[in-house]
């Protein structure tokens, strides 16, 4: 079957673990052919959307582990399935790509994440649909809410709305120093809209990435572990990551997530746990398919193929 990656320039792949090039080398080595572009390179011409996009061969090579065929004009509807794997931020440019994401499954074509569910579940916001499953919670753009929502709970985190890799995740402890100015500065002065949650100190056991795959759970989470003084483990930000297996109520919110999500057309989702709380449901690009699978001996990347195949069948 030929499979189309929309993905970031293949130059700035992290190759030592880099999920999307996870997912292309078992596809390719299941005798799949592999087309790449970019987001850029999606158009709506002649009544079809088109990707100019190219051949794509993954080589063993740890330096020129790729090679790019000519370049070529084909409906995305002539593809057996489309993967968007373009990183956050979902800004304005990465908004217009899913509708004409959406446009491409109206004549035909097969995309992994349907691009309309992934509109409607914000990786932030989507979480308040569950909110018996999350930690105190504030969305709000005013300053004055934010202050009696740490009156309340003392010890807080504020992070915006778009942010990835936590980017922009400030904790506010039982002095409130700074909380005003962060609030300004992150809300750019009442104009984004932030989010505010009750800090969890749960954190120090890592911020878990639990992986759900066609309805399924991946058996193993990541544990990313805050280092030293930071409070945040996302590896972005020097995070450790260890891989164990889910705990039981860690193992009971996946399962009853997996099949709604995935009836939705959320193929592919990174849950983020904290204790027995969920903070995130990424939707976008989900990540950390080689760290599970090289410390768990659980191929990640093997059964995201299966449960693709099944899915395409």
């Amino acid at each position: 079957m030929d499979f189309l990656f929309i993905a970031d320039p293949l130059e700035s792949f992290k190759i030592h673990k880099d999920s999307t090039l996870a997912m292309m080398r078992v596809a390719q080595g299941a005798g799949h052919r592999l087309w790449f572009c970019e987001s850029r390179n999606l158009l709506w011409k002649d009544s079809l959307v088109i990707a100019d996009c190219q051949t794509l061969v993954i080589k063993p090579s740890s330096t020129s582990w790729f090679e790019l065929g000519n370049l070529e004009s084909r409906a995305l509807n002539t593809f057996a399935a489309v993967m968007m794997r373009t990183d956050p931020p979902f800004d304005i440019e990465y908004l217009n790509c899913t509708w004409l994401l959406s446009a491409a499954e109206r004549q035909g074509a097969k995309v992994f994440n349907n691009p309309s569910a992934v509109r409607e579940h914000s990786e932030k916001i989507s979480i308040t649909e569950f909110s018996k499953l999350i930690p105190p919670t504030l969305i709000t753009r005013e300053l004055s809410a934010v202050e009696d929502f740490h009156q309340q709970h003392r010890d807080i985190v504020i992070k915006p709305l778009d942010g990835m890799g936590g980017m922009g995740v400030f904790r506010v402890g039982s002095d409130g120093l700074n909380l005003a100015s962060i609030v300004e500065t992150l809300g750019q002065n009442g104009s984004r809209t932030l989010m505010a949650q009750k800090f969890l100190p749960e954190i120090a056991q890592g911020d878990k990435r639990v992986l759900l795959i066609g309805g399924e759970v991946v058996p193993f989470a990541l544990a990313r572990i805050p280092q030293g003084t930071e409070i945040r483990g996302n590896l972005a930000a020097g995070g450790k990551g260890v891989a164990m297996p889910l705990s039981d109520a860690e193992n009971k919110i996946a399962q009853d997530l997996a099949p709604i999500l995935n009836a939705r057309g959320l193929f592919l989702v990174g849950l983020d746990l904290i204790g027995a709380y969920l903070t995130e449901i990424n939707v976008t690009s989900p990540t950390c398919f080689v760290e599970i699978t090289d410390q768990s001996g659980f191929d990640v990347p093997q059964f995201w193929l299966n449960q693709l195949e099944k899915a395409l069948s």
